[in-house]
């Protein structure tokens, strides 16, 4: 490969990192997250025979620590510490940042009773959750919706318990109004708004302030990913499923129907290891390296080189001849 190819290619892969949130597998699924991709092999006949050096345990991995180190929101950020504590800056509204004010920040302040014993961080549009190291999920912010999972439609500015969720969670997810946890024994609990049926128990248009059972999903599930108005799971044996929102086609069951239970996507029910979500699209990676985008393309974010109309069932990103074996990410 001549050098100004190379360089044409290490360009777009860099262009690539830069515009992407992350991936929700498999620990928690974060908006609008900036993380570096790295290119970890080319296809043999373009790279003279370069063997992939990440594993697919070493990939896991990388997701997790990729999800877990930063979460935003729309107007807000946090990161999780190398101690176990969060930190988090920006607009303070609704409390989102957790340090007892809605006094905005301009730099890092402690979430307080958060110093330490936190394992990932998710963002909402304006609350934040913190899934702790003994399994249990605590939540602040706006609560309009209940997203907050305690029982109530009142904003909190420090950290309530969610309710019922003290432990057996593995990861969490942050929508725009709306929060999902996915427990030890692969089952999925959301709460908060369901105008849509983003909390996937049937109940449309009710929200709850507490979490409720994803319909169908009491096990099995191995990640989660949230979009501002809709819900996915990657089931263990590689397949994904929607609901919520539909309007653009980001559950990518072929229609443009809101689910309020969870629908298969088409052509993904096995093959994939992981998924995100962006505010209204979803991709997943397959177990072959390859990405499959569905839902709004207004801005291309679909990656199909085919124009921006959407997608209401998944296409090849195109990378030109990559293959990337790191966390997606996108709005």
């Amino acid at each position: 490969m001549n050098g100004s190819v190379y360089a044409l290619l290490v360009t777009v892969v860099w262009l690539v990192s830069s515009i992407v949130p992350t991936v929700a597998a498999p620990s928690v699924s974060t908006w609008y997250t900036p993380v570096r991709v790295s290119l970890s092999a080319m296809p043999a006949e373009r790279s003279g025979g370069y063997t992939p050096a990440i594993t697919a345990g070493q990939r896991s991995l990388v997701q997790t620590i990729a999800s877990a180190v930063i979460a935003t929101g729309d107007y807000h950020t946090c990161a999780l510490t190398t101690t176990g504590g969060v930190k988090c800056w920006g607009d303070n509204f609704s409390g989102q940042l957790g340090d007892g004010t809605t006094t905005k920040r301009v730099t890092p302040v402690d979430v307080s009773g958060l110093t330490s014993g936190v394992s990932a961080i998710a963002a909402g549009d304006s609350h934040t959750c913190a899934l702790t190291t003994t399994g249990g999920v605590k939540c602040w912010g706006n609560n309009s919706s209940g997203q907050l999972g305690d029982g109530t439609t009142t904003d909190s500015s420090t950290p309530v318990d969610v309710s019922g969720l003290t432990s057996g969670v593995s990861a969490i997810a942050a929508g725009g109004f709306h929060t999902c946890a996915l427990t030890t024994t692969g089952g999925v609990k959301c709460w908060g708004r369901n105008v849509f049926g983003q909390l996937g128990d049937g109940t449309a248009p009710t929200n709850s302030s507490t979490p409720v059972d994803a319909s169908g999903l009491t096990s099995g599930v191995s990640a989660i990913a949230a979009g501002f108005f809709h819900t996915c799971a990657l089931t263990t044996t590689g397949g994904v499923k929607c609901w919520g929102d539909n309007n653009l086609g980001q559950l990518g069951d072929g229609t443009t129907t809101k689910r309020v239970t969870p629908v298969d996507v088409s052509g993904l029910t096995s093959g994939v290891s992981a998924i995100a979500a962006g505010g209204f699209h979803t991709c997943a990676l397959t177990t072959t390296g390859g990405v499959k985008c569905w839902g709004n393309n207004f801005f291309g974010q679909l990656g199909n080189g085919l124009g921006v109309t959407e997608r209401t069932t998944p296409v090849d990103v195109v990378w030109l001849g990559l293959q990337l074996y790191l966390p997606l990410v996108s709005r």
